[in-house]
């Protein structure tokens, strides 16, 4: 285990968990609820690509701007 933290760059704990952990579930958590909502439109298939393309600011704008466009 102390090896993989080497090749991630000496990476401790805290840090592993605030890039890489937390990203990763708040982009689950986006792209599942965007998936799992009924929109009005083309607006699901945007939203999808947007959360897609750019995982963190896409994530963090869907689950601001995006989930009020629910139907």
């Amino acid at each position: 285990m102390g090896n993989l933290f080497l090749f991630l760059g000496g990476l401790g704990g805290f840090e592993l968990l605030l890039f890489t952990i937390i990203p990763l579930i708040l982009w689950i958590w986006a792209l599942l609820d965007c998936l799992q909502s009924r929109f009005g439109g083309s607006d699901k298939l945007i939203w999808v690509v947007v959360i897609i393309l750019l995982p963190v600011i896409g994530s963090i704008l869907y689950l601001v701007v995006g989930r009020k466009q629910k139907v």
